[in-house]
């Protein structure tokens, strides 16, 4: 048995499929970032998905995880030991890696994640070969639902939008300007509450403003990150994430006017992994 796991800080979906490709389950548990919870917890989790699944002959575990650096990589793999038996390979890597086997397979490519945050690799269809730091939403993460939401954010309360859309913003959120203030300043998880607004956007996306503003964040990651790879004019640019799945219009455009080929976009890498082994 195969069993290929995405995890972020939030969810891990686990999918198991049998050596002849079939795809036999899918589970879903809680978030194993290993900077977030400890390698007990983590075995405490895989325990569970292992109890879901028939004693397997052999186990062969691909497990992509956000926080899985390098220096975190042998803790999820000692975890994953203890859960399964007849562990025979077990291979721990970035949810980047994982990104760009699922959207560029085994040939070279660039490959982008639009999400909450965002980041880029270049592939060479095997390993990374170059990571331009995405530095988080404060200093980067150009593109991403947080980006995205903290312009608006900043257009709404500084009227650089039409009044009808401001106030719809307001009427939609009742937020005050200290409210706003506390939640980015004083609270836990800014970068989450401002991709919050990503369905305001995605409602509005009409609105001429309002898609510059979706057209320009999109711009500016390609510029500052994509462009930063050896042969970004001819290689295909893949995508993982839900803003470039619900935005892949905007995106192509602003790809096609910058001279760049899109190549997948898919808004979860498990599918695509799964549909690899088969």
């Amino acid at each position: 048995m195969i069993l290929i796991a995405d995890s972020g800080s939030t969810k891990t979906d686990w999918a198991a499929v049998a050596d002849d490709g079939s795809l036999l389950k899918t589970i879903r548990t809680v978030g194993l970032n290993p900077f977030q919870v400890t390698e007990e917890q983590i075995a405490v989790e895989a325990a569970k998905v292992a109890s879901e699944l028939a004693s397997p002959a052999s186990v062969t575990i691909h497990f992509y995880g956000a926080g899985c650096t390098p220096e975190k990589q042998p803790v999820v793999a000692r975890a994953l030991r203890r859960a399964f038996k007849n562990v025979v390979f077990c291979e721990v890597a970035s949810d980047m890696l994982g990104a760009a086997r699922a959207v560029c397979g085994s040939q070279p490519g660039i490959c982008c994640i639009l999400g909450t945050g965002s980041n880029s690799c270049a592939y060479d269809g095997d390993k990374i070969v170059k990571n331009v730091p995405p530095l988080g939403f404060i200093l980067g993460d150009e593109g991403s639902g947080a980006v995205m939401g903290k312009r608006l954010v900043a257009d709404v309360l500084k009227s650089q939008l039409p009044k009808p859309i401001c106030d719809r913003f307001f009427d939609k959120y009742h937020l005050t300007q200290a409210d706003i203030i506390e939640r980015v300043y004083r609270q836990p998880k800014p970068n989450t509450f401002l991709a919050s607004f990503m369905p305001f956007i995605q409602q509005y996306i009409g609105e001429k403003e309002i898609r510059n503003l979706v057209k320009e964040s999109f711009r500016e990651f390609l510029r500052r990150n994509v462009m930063q790879y050896e042969g970004w004019q001819t290689l295909p640019i893949g995508f993982v994430g839900s803003i470039a799945k619900i935005y892949r219009d905007i995106l192509e455009e602003v790809a096609a006017e910058e001279g760049m080929h899109i190549g997948d976009i898919v808004q979860a890498p498990l599918e695509a992994l799964v549909r690899q082994v088969g």
